[in-house]
């Protein structure tokens, strides 16, 4: 089976409450989460983060499978696949 082209993620745009949309690559999507999520390992994380014996794990975990972290009571960084055309 060819690889489908919809499973392929190139860019990623990033909504993050106030700020104007940004458009990331998958590594610097990950880097981004990796980034969040070390600050909040004190914190409560989401519970199947909290299977994850490190970041990097966390990251990539997050940014494979899910599209939403929540920053605060209300607030959350967003991010989905697109595909940019020239």
């Amino acid at each position: 089976m060819p690889d489908a082209i919809m499973y392929q993620e190139e860019t990623f745009v990033v909504l993050m409450p106030g700020t104007a949309e940004e458009f990331l690559s998958p590594e610097e999507l990950l880097e981004r989460l990796t980034g969040l999520l070390s600050d909040r390992q004190h914190n409560d994380l989401p519970r199947d983060l909290q299977r994850f014996s490190t970041v990097a794990e966390q990251a990539l975990y997050l940014r494979n499978t899910a599209c939403e972290l929540e920053l605060s009571p209300g607030e959350a960084m967003q991010w989905y696949v697109v595909r940019l055309e020239k």
